[in-house]
């Protein structure tokens, strides 16, 4: 995982405790810009985030209720999603007297629910408001049309040889790196 400047971890932070005090939820801090998956939080961090304790979350993730992404070292690193299904898991346990089972359900619903208003909602778009990119692994990003993307797409028409920056020798390409992007929608 890259290194995140203590900026960016701030807002990370104070991101999760909004979502955890309920004055935001996922899809304002996906909408604004957050990566919700990215694993940012220790145990410890998250455990003070969402107030419960470090214990609770290690059981959570042996039951698989909340189960946080790995580094390489096997630590725990916890997202803005795991934070706010740790709030919420805590919140239906301790308050509303639902157990592990149900909450386990719950959440799971709520994430298909918040999913299907994502596609709903990108659905609603304008045709041809989306453009694609690939990178060289095959991994396709969705990304809302915008006049910067019109720029951009421009300028690769422009210096379409400049794409691949590797030596071309024989049969292999070394470090050759390169983006594809389409529409949403031919016409």
């Amino acid at each position: 995982m890259a290194r995140i400047s203590r900026q960016v971890k701030a807002l990370y932070e104070m991101c999760a405790v909004a979502l955890v005090e309920s004055r935001a939820n996922l899809d304002g801090a996906d909408d604004v810009g957050f990566d919700i998956d990215l694993p940012l939080f220790s145990v410890g961090r998250a455990a003070q985030l969402a107030d419960i304790h470090a214990q609770t979350l290690r059981q959570y993730d042996r039951l698989g209720l909340i189960v946080p992404q790995r580094t390489e070292g096997g630590a725990r690193r916890y997202s803005l999603r795991d934070i706010d299904r740790l709030s919420q898991a805590q919140h239906m346990s301790q308050d509303e007297s639902i157990n592990l089972a149900g909450i386990a359900r719950i959440l799971d619903l709520q994430e298909d629910n918040r999913q299907l208003r994502r596609e709903l909602k990108r659905l609603r778009e304008p045709v041809g408001a989306s453009v694609f990119a690939a990178d060289a692994d095959g991994g396709i990003t969705e990304v809302r049309r915008s006049r910067q993307a019109r720029l951009w797409r421009h300028e690769i028409h422009v210096h379409a040889r400049e794409l691949t920056s590797g030596e071309v020798g024989g049969d292999d390409i070394q470090d050759a790196k390169s983006v594809v992007v389409w529409n949403r929608f031919s016409r």
